[in-house]
């Protein structure tokens, strides 16, 4: 009986969600973010900022200083993201899973994946193999065992859900504002509550 005794709760992990950043949230690298949830479990938890942009550095330049790709390919001019202030020399790409790499890609979610190896930019710059939609980011957002939960209880961060405009659309500037509005939350009416009990 020991069994049904047992509590039927889950744990409350938020990989594939998003964390919307509360306005004051007191570390300018993350005033506004909004950051994807590519894994959370009771160790840690990973994401990556999907609206700030890196000035000036395109997927497009990235892929010429890295020499991939030959010059019959019109390489995107997608901007780069900065994913967060952790490995920022390191890039990650979040992608669609009609592309993926056996040996690397990582599953978030049901149409979403992640890949930190060349093979996926490799994938972008050719022909036939690369994603629907994609974003390169350097860097991520980490945090370890407790972290986020404190975090979240502490209203740093609200959630919602992830969709395919939020990550992949180049409407970088209204993104924070547009996953609010996909929780009911006004900003306007948000900031005026910041700091308030």
């Amino acid at each position: 009986m020991a069994d049904s005794e047992a509590p039927l709760v889950e744990e409350p992990f938020l990989t594939g969600r998003m964390l919307v950043a509360m306005p004051g949230i007191g570390d300018p690298r993350f005033q506004h973010a909004l950051i994807f949830l590519c894994a959370h479990n009771a160790e840690h938890a990973m994401g990556i900022a999907v609206n700030r942009p890196v000035e000036g550095l395109s997927l497009g330049s990235v892929l010429k200083r890295l020499k991939i790709g030959d010059s019959s390919i019109e390489l995107p001019d997608d901007l780069v993201m900065m994913g967060g202030p952790v490995e920022r020399d390191r890039g990650f790409v979040l992608h669609t899973d009609d592309y993926t790499s056996p040996a690397s890609s990582i599953p978030v979610m049901p149409g979403i994946a992640l890949t930190a190896t060349p093979d996926v930019l490799e994938a972008i710059a050719g022909h036939n193999s690369r994603p629907r939609r994609s974003i390169l980011a350097l860097g991520y957002a980490g945090w370890g065992a407790g972290q986020l939960e404190q975090e979240l209880l502490g209203s740093t961060w609200l959630t919602c859900d992830a969709d395919e405009s939020l990550l992949f659309d180049d409407d970088h500037a209204s993104k924070w504002a547009r996953a609010l509005a996909k929780i009911g939350v006004s900003p306007d009416r948000l900031s005026n509550l910041t700091g308030h009990a």
